[in-house]
């Protein structure tokens, strides 16, 4: 491994929930080119497809709920 890949390699240490945070934010597709380039070189993807499924699981949780309330008697 030379210099320039443990250097990626040690970039990639934002936490859990730093991804939960880009997560929500690009659930809405709103986020800063900034912070988007910042996220793209420090997450870690094993995060991101952790923090995505979560994700889309609590978003399907509301959605259901909500159903659930506007057809219940």
């Amino acid at each position: 491994m030379d210099e320039q890949e443990r250097v990626q390699v040690t970039q990639r240490k934002m936490s859990f929930g730093a991804t939960m945070k880009a997560v929500f934010w690009s659930f809405f597709g709103v986020r800063k080119r900034r912070d988007y380039e910042k996220d793209a070189a420090q997450l870690n993807p094993v995060y991101v497809i952790i923090a995505g499924l979560i994700g889309a699981a609590l978003f399907i949780a509301v959605l259901i709920f909500i159903v659930r309330m506007v057809v219940a008697k």
